[in-house]
């Protein structure tokens, strides 16, 4: 075990698109393929697809056996604990929370997190991109140590928290001590470029770009998705109308850091 681990929570009872993560791309799962991209990383780093102990999730757990990828079964609504118990599993001095609705997200800004992180290694507790976000949407990265993680646990308890696991960190700022790594373009398409997946259109996007760049380049990065769409803007088009659209939508109320700027309210 690395003093990393990369959390990929991942179920297949997701409300919007069911059984979403085992879509096919190129002959292997969607979430075969973001693995795949997480293991590009230049951090040594222990991945482990944290599901639920719901029977529908068995096929996640054969998955990983397959795939000889570590899994993890626990609450099936408490992602937090879920996090915390992975954390406890392999002795983690870091936790990276990345969703699997994330499979274009390129390694080389999880990179750029982890370095922002280890360069400043003692100061912050935990180290996002999305706080505020600027990366086109699905390229999600936090980053929080084991002893910041194990607070939010012990303390957190309204749902929401429990549910999205990282609320308690970024709502709380007298608890802890937070950084956000932005873009280094100075631009923000975290609004306007939908790179993940919850929708059908999300999916035919993301299928459509891996067909595009995966076959000369399984390494591609965010500069080339965004070539691609410059050459063939109907690419962009097929899943431009949820743009925008997060789980931010139903919790404006609750959230006391995140305004109705950070999220498409219609669709």
């Amino acid at each position: 075990m690395s003093e990393i681990t990369i959390v990929v929570q991942a179920r297949m009872s997701s409300s919007r698109l069911p059984k979403k993560v085992l879509l096919p791309i190129l002959g292997e799962s969607l979430l075969y393929r973001m693995i795949e991209r997480l293991q590009q990383i230049k951090h040594q780093a222990t991945i482990v697809i944290a599901t639920s102990e719901d029977q529908q999730d068995d096929v996640i757990e054969q998955f990983c056996q397959e795939k000889n990828i570590i899994c993890y079964r626990g609450s099936l609504n408490n992602l937090l604990d879920r996090h915390y118990q992975v954390g406890v599993l392999t002795n983690a001095k870091i936790v990276l929370k990345i969703p699997s609705d994330c499979p274009l997200i390129d390694p080389r800004i999880v990179d750029k997190v982890l370095d922002f992180y280890v360069e400043n290694e003692g100061k912050y507790d935990f180290v996002s991109n999305l706080h505020p976000a600027t990366y086109p949407d699905g390229n999600d990265v936090e980053i929080m140590t084991f002893e910041a993680l194990s607070k939010a646990w012990n303390e957190a308890s309204r749902p929401l928290e429990l549910e999205h696991t990282t609320p308690y960190f970024w709502e709380n700022p007298d608890k802890f001590r937070l950084a956000n790594v932005t873009w280094e373009t100075g631009l923000d398409y975290s609004m306007s470029h939908r790179f993940t997946i919850d929708y059908h259109e999300d999916y035919l996007f993301i299928k459509r770009v891996f067909e595009e760049l995966y076959p000369q380049n399984p390494a591609f990065s965010l500069d080339d998705i965004l070539g691609l769409l410059q050459q063939k803007p109907e690419i962009y088009t097929i899943n431009e109308r949820f743009a925008g659209v997060n789980w931010y939508r139903n919790h404006l109320d609750e959230l006391k850091t995140i305004t109705p700027e950070q999220t498409k309210i219609s669709i």
